[in-house]
């Protein structure tokens, strides 16, 4: 949710009943943070989240910084994912806060429940964004993680509307994470056409970049994750200085803001076959609630009505 997860969508979510999320790392400096803080208080009186992305870098972020303007601004969720948060986790929970730790992994989740996380988002292969390295799809993860972890499971990747929902659920979750499909609602402050990509896009239509150099990402498909691919597949393999041009931050930041879907990266999961409209985010949360009540209760009748089957058999 990188360049998304501003304050007018996660004061839309919160609004609507779920928990929105700012990205810290959107906001220049941690001072910038602050302040949209502020604006999303503004916009919102209900509970909202910041997410803190701790990822290698040759020149890292001042993240604690970043931390330091969420806590200081009253943030009680932090969702942190990427590198381990141990660090961070003392100062979280001295402000009263708690954390979503976000892994690909579920020895990554045991490992962040032992340094105190209280809550772990168990991210599958479908996901947007970096997916690991061990290719496992939530169908796998998501009971996998909820069988050893004591602490609460939140499903994330591959869910987009209350199917998904009820399937995690199921499987043993206390909720779902979503972003690309958050991505085509009418507050995302992307641009239309970026929007009406995603709409358009089949689960097909993403690409795994930067596999050869062990640092997965799901995509979007388009020129700029095709030439990324096909660098990576050229005879003599690749280098990062060789695709650092195509996956900039910046290029992608300016590709969502001016509608250029072959202008950046696009970070999107398998979820863009299931999108098929662009709606408020109330009335999203409001049918993916629904349809999960719905898919819930069809299972339960089709159970309870299992016996009187058998017998006619």
């Amino acid at each position: 949710m990188q360049w998304v997860g501003r304050a007018e969508l996660a004061s839309a979510v919160s609004n609507a009943g779920a928990l929105g999320v700012l990205t810290a790392l959107t906001q220049p400096t941690p001072e910038a943070l602050r302040a949209e803080i502020r604006r999303c208080r503004e916009m919102t009186d209900q509970p909202f989240g910041v997410n803190l992305t701790i990822l290698p870098s040759v020149k890292p972020p001042p993240y604690e910084e970043y931390l330091d303007a969420a806590l200081e601004s009253g943030i009680k969720i932090i969702e942190t994912a990427g590198n381990n948060p141990k660090e961070f986790i003392a100062k979280i929970k001295a402000a009263g806060g708690m954390i979503v730790h976000k892994c690909t992994a579920v020895r990554h989740a045991l490992s962040a429940e032992r340094n105190g996380v209280d809550i772990v988002s168990i991210d599958g292969f479908e996901c947007a964004g970096h997916a690991g390295e061990d290719d496992v799809p939530g169908l796998i993860l998501i009971p996998l993680a909820a069988q050893v972890l004591k602490i609460p499971v939140i499903a994330s990747g591959g869910i987009a509307d209350g199917r998904g929902m009820a399937a995690a659920l199921a499987l043993g979750a206390e909720g779902v994470n979503m972003g690309t499909r958050f991505c085509a609602t009418v507050e995302a402050p992307i641009h239309q056409n970026i929007k009406q990509a995603l709409v358009g896009a089949t689960e097909r239509d993403t690409n795994l970049i930067l596999r050869t150099l062990r640092n997965t990402g799901r995509v979007l498909k388009n020129a700029i994750s095709d030439e990324v691919v096909a660098t990576e597949r050229r005879l003599g393999g690749c280098q990062f200085e060789d695709v650092r041009p195509l996956v900039a931050g910046a290029r992608g930041r300016g590709a969502l803001e001016r509608g250029e879907v072959d202008g950046g990266l696009v970070w999107a999961g398998l979820t863009v076959g299931l999108i098929h409209d662009i709606p408020t985010c109330a009335r999203l949360i409001e049918r993916i609630v629904d349809e999960c009540i719905a898919r819930i209760r069809a299972a339960g009748a089709a159970l309870g009505a299992e016996p009187a089957r058998a017998e006619l058999i």
